[in-house]
């Protein structure tokens, strides 16, 4: 067993912080914003506020956690070594991004089809029928539909992945066909044609589109448009690579979340934190959830650039270790 050497566990450890930052602001973003957490920076803020601005009681326990999540992160990737190479660790962060594209794609199944059938039945008046007049109203309010329905899917998906867990979101392609073959014999077939038909498939090709990205990257399936690199060697493909994933892929999934959810009314959390739905009459209530698609684009192909980043920095390693013992052996 041959440990990691000194250049290996630094950038071994400044990925997983990465990794764990990105996914801790996450959750604290949801904390802060949907239960009024006060947020790890106003937790250190409240230390050089006056006494009339600085957190009390409850709201320094719960920003004093917040903060602490970022210690324990950082405690966990120093002290975590169980696996014995970069490459070990990137297939974690493999398995990490897949879990995660396979909750999604479970989710935005799931929602999709029960969604559809909900905004089926109130446009027919159907739901009046076979619910209370509480409950069918209940339904046509999208944050009662988000809480009852909606999230309650969301975590029978996360839990379906650990079952299911190498389904393709390419079957989102084929269900994108299949709803516009439906509409296409519906409209001119039937001549019935509703919102919330052309609400789904744009809800499972924006998820095809945005969750296919990161699986496609595990898969190294990305078309490179160039005339320049498939004649480069490995060690040099490796170096390319780890480039553009530290100073391009990297920062551009940090931008991405830091301007959607610096705020309550920024790009994703707005529309998350509201249950926006379209304008368009009866449709799908699903547009909120169209805003959470490219917080998970930008946070799956973050792990997946990191995953990228320590697979390339392996293979320099291997070739400059492999380098060093044919001097050795000429000496």
């Amino acid at each position: 067993m041959t440990p990691l050497s000194f250049s290996q566990t630094v950038i071994r450890n400044l990925i997983f912080a990465n990794v764990g930052f990105a996914l801790i602001y996450v959750v604290n973003n949801f904390l802060t914003y949907s239960f009024g957490w006060p947020g790890a920076d106003g937790f250190l803020a409240s230390f050089g506020a006056s006494p009339a601005n600085a957190l009390a009681g409850s709201e320094m326990v719960f920003g004093a956690i917040q903060f602490l999540f970022y210690i324990a992160c950082l405690l966990g990737v120093v002290f975590w070594n169980k696996t014995t190479s970069l490459a070990e660790d990137a297939k974690v962060l493999d398995s990490i991004t897949s879990y995660l594209i396979c909750a999604a794609f479970w989710t935005v199944l799931l929602i999709g089809l029960v969604d559809m059938v909900i905004s089926f039945m109130r446009v027919q008046d159907f739901h009046s029928a076979l619910f209370s007049e509480s409950f069918a109203n209940t339904l046509n309010q999208p944050a009662s539909r988000g809480v009852i329905v909606h999230v309650p899917i969301i975590i029978l998906a996360f839990l379906l992945a650990f079952w299911k867990r190498n389904v393709s979101v390419i079957w989102l392609a084929l269900m994108v066909v299949l709803a516009e073959f439906l509409i296409v014999i519906a409209r001119f077939i039937f001549s019935y044609e509703q919102t919330f038909m052309g609400d789904l498939v744009r809800f499972w090709y924006a998820a095809l589109f945005l969750l296919a990205s990161a699986q496609t990257l595990v898969e190294e399936g990305h078309v490179r448009v160039d005339v320049l690199y498939a004649g480069f060697a490995e060690k040099t493909k490796a170096k390319i690579n780890l480039i553009g994933s530290l100073f391009l892929g990297l920062p551009l999934c940090w931008v991405i979340m830091w301007r959607g959810l610096s705020g309550k009314n920024s790009l994703i959390n707005s529309p998350m934190l509201n249950f926006e739905t379209s304008m368009s009459g009866y449709g799908m209530y699903v547009k909120y959830l169209m805003a959470a698609f490219l917080l998970m684009f930008a946070l799956t192909m973050l792990i997946q650039f990191s995953s990228y980043a320590l697979s390339s920095f392996d293979r320099i390693s291997r070739d400059d270790n492999s380098v060093s013992d044919k001097k050795m052996e000429t000496v």
